[in-house]
């Protein structure tokens, strides 16, 4: 066997190995990307969820008479924004919009609630009651998406900054993604009064 020839042999060879090699990493990287997708899906899901169970509570509401109208309408018009956010998942503006939105309605309802608490005939209902219920347990499967979802962003993010990953995520065009991180002030404990006479 001629020089030449070994030497085509070993380009050729190199050339499989970087293609094969390539081919592996991108179909890595797709894998995670889509498991990132997968999971901000059902973080989606979940906010959804509560979007849903807050209407029905919304419209239970409303049905009591004399009810405090300008908190119900807070709570309507912080749901409908939340519902308008778009989110891109790549974006850390985009995700935080979002984070915002959700926050401030989830503000709005609790304040919401609070008046409700001043209606004895409302929190007597079935339909309350079950609410009550049914959005403690959203909560937790928000709060249990979002940590998936992070977990997924974690994977992703090493697979894109790891060598030799990172060579081929930047050929291919994936970049780190952002977390979903905890509202602002949440690392701040509540404060507790208690009114012992």
């Amino acid at each position: 066997m001629n020089t030449k020839s070994l030497t085509l042999i070993v380009i050729l060879f190199v050339i499989l190995l970087f293609g094969g090699c390539a081919c592996s990493k991108y179909n890595g990287l797709v894998k995670t990307d889509q498991s990132v997708k997968n999971m901000w899906g059902n973080v989606e899901t979940q906010y959804q969820r509560r979007n849903d169970l807050y209407g029905s509570i919304i419209k239970t509401i409303e049905g009591s008479a004399n009810f405090e109208k300008s908190t119900l309408k807070e709570v309507i018009a912080a749901r409908a924004s939340a519902t308008q956010v778009k989110v891109d998942i790549n974006d850390s503006a985009s995700l935080g919009q979002f984070q915002r939105a959700q926050a401030n309605l989830q503000g709005s309802f609790a304040r919401l609630m609070a008046v409700a608490e001043a209606y004895p005939e409302l929190k007597t209902t079935q339909q309350f009651q079950d609410f009550q219920t049914n959005i403690a347990g959203t909560e937790n499967r928000i709060n249990n998406a979002r940590r998936e979802f992070n977990s997924a962003v974690n994977d992703y993010n090493l697979q894109v900054k790891t060598f030799p990953n990172n060579i081929f995520s930047g050929i291919f065009g994936f970049h780190e993604k952002p977390y979903y991180k905890a509202d602002p002030g949440s690392e701040n404990a509540p404060e507790i009064h208690f009114d012992i006479k």
